[in-house]
C-alpha cells in the first residue's frame, strides 16, 4: 500500500489510532454534566462525530442521537455503527440541526478544526441556534498559550501482522490563531516500514479568548479536563472541558 493510499483511506484506520480513547467514560462525564446543567432534553448532537463511538454510548444512555462530519468514509462506518442515528455530511462551522437539540457534544479537541477565529465564532453560533433553551453545548479545549511543541503522544496497536504506531501533537509558533496537529502512522510488518506524516490546520485560542467569544451566547462552565470527576478549571492548566448553557 502506498503512502497516498493510506492518506485517502485514513478512515479506515481512524479507530484503531484512537483504540487508547475510552470513549464510554468521556460520554458518561458529558451525560453527567448535562443532568447537571441541561434541560431533562434527551436529543444529542456530536459535532466531528468520526466514526461514531460517542453517538454509540450516548443512544445506550437513552438519548436520541445523531452526527455530522466531513468525512462521508467516516460517517458510513459510523451509520454502520449506529444504525438509529441519523447522520449528514456538513462543516460544523457552519450546520443546521434536523431539529432542535438538548445537547451539542464536540469530542477530542475537534472545536478547533474550525480553522480560524471567525469559523470557531459561526460554529458557536450554529450551536446556538440550534440548542433549546437551557441546552447545553459541551466541548474540550486547548489554550494556545499553554502549548507545549516539545510535547507528543504516541501509543501502537497491533491490527493482524501490522504493528502501528501513531504519534501526535499540538504546534503553535507562539502567535496569531493558527495551531496545527501533527500527526504521523508508522506502519511496520515483514515487508518492511512506511511512515506518513500530515500537519492539520486549527484555530489557536486562548482560554481567556474563547470564553468571550461564547459570553455573547452562553453562561460558560469551565472544568478540569478529567473525565472521572467534576472538578472546576484551576485557571492553570492547558486542557479543559467547557460546558455552555443556552440562557
Amino acid at each position: 500500500m502506498s503512502v497516498n493510499a493510506l492518506y485517502t483511506d485514513l478512515s479506515g484506520y481512524y479507530d484503531l489510532m484512537c483504540v487508547d480513547i475510552d470513549y464510554q467514560a468521556q460520554s458518561h462525564a458529558i451525560r453527567r454534566l448535562h443532568q447537571i446543567f441541561g434541560n431533562g432534553g434527551t436529543t444529542h448532537l456530536d459535532l466531528a462525530c468520526g466514526t461514531g463511538p460517542h453517538v454509540r454510548h450516548f443512544i445506550d444512555f437513552g438519548y436520541a442521537s445523531s452526527g455530522l462530519d466531513i468525512n462521508q468514509p467516516m460517517l458510513d462506518i459510523a451509520t454502520t455503527r449506529c444504525s438509529e442515528a441519523h447522520f449528514t455530511l456538513q462543516d460544523m462551522s457552519d450546520f443546521k440541526a434536523n431539529e432542535p437539540q438538548d445537547l451539542i457534544t464536540c469530542f477530542l479537541y475537534s472545536i478547533h478544526y474550525n480553522d480560524g477565529i471567525e469559523k470557531l465564532k459561526a460554529c458557536i453560533s450554529s450551536a446556538h441556534c440550534a440548542l433549546k433553551s437551557g441546552g447545553i453545548f459541551c466541548f474540550n479545549a486547548v489554550d494556545k498559550d499553554k502549548i507545549d511543541n516539545a510535547l507528543s503522544v504516541k501509543h501502537s496497536a497491533q491490527q493482524e501482522s501490522d504493528l502501528f504506531t501513531f504519534r501526535s501533537g499540538w504546534h503553535y509558533s507562539g502567535q496569531g490563531e493558527k495551531q496545527s496537529l501533527r500527526l504521523s502512522i508508522e506502519k511496520a510488518n515483514a515487508e518492511g516500514t512506511q511512515l506518513w506524516n500530515d500537519e492539520h490546520p486549527m484555530v489557536a485560542v486562548s482560554f481567556a479568548e474563547l470564553s468571550a467569544l461564547l459570553a455573547p451566547h452562553f453562561e460558560v462552565h469551565v472544568f478540569e479536563h478529567n473525565y472521572e470527576k467534576i472538578i472546576p478549571w484551576d485557571n492553570a492548566s492547558g486542557n479543559a472541558i467547557f460546558v455552555c448553557v443556552k440562557v
